[in-house]
């Protein structure tokens, strides 16, 4: 798939998701986007050194109407990334950017990311923004 073109892989994915979504793993992205390989590699560098309740995530954002491309928000939680999504989308504490162009949340990238000290994680949160920005993504949240 590593190189193909991204309408290749939309179709190769529709098929996938089709016939074996009860086996596919939840960490794994619904949709090919170019820049998945760098959010993973730049997620990657990132450490915590103490456990606790606090979670990072990321969700896909949809920029179509825009100028075609998505973007990422980067959050950090005590709650789950998929629940913390799932507020997003129903307005409770809600990020605009997530609200309305929220299409997934990213959870392979952050899996180890998960249940950290809260400092770390607001550490991370930023620094995280900062390096995917300078990746050249767009990126919202990660205050």
């Amino acid at each position: 798939m590593r190189g193909a073109g991204s309408s290749n892989i939309e179709g190769a994915l529709e098929q996938l998701w089709a016939s074996a979504a009860a086996s596919i793993p939840e960490w794994l992205p619904m949709r090919y986007i170019d820049w998945l390989p760098v959010l993973y590699e730049t997620s990657l560098k990132f450490k915590s050194s103490a456990k606790g309740r606090s979670n990072i995530y990321l969700v896909l954002l949809d920029f179509s109407d825009r100028d075609g491309s998505f973007g990422v928000y980067v959050g950090m939680s005590k709650y789950s990334p998929a629940q913390r999504f799932d507020q997003h989308k129903a307005g409770i504490r809600a990020a605009g950017s997530v609200l309305k162009r929220g299409i997934e949340v990213l959870t392979g990238p952050t899996m180890h990311l998960q249940y950290i000290k809260r400092s770390e994680a607001a550490r991370i949160e930023a620094e995280l923004a900062d390096a995917l920005a300078a990746a050249g993504l767009r990126v919202k949240g990660g205050h």
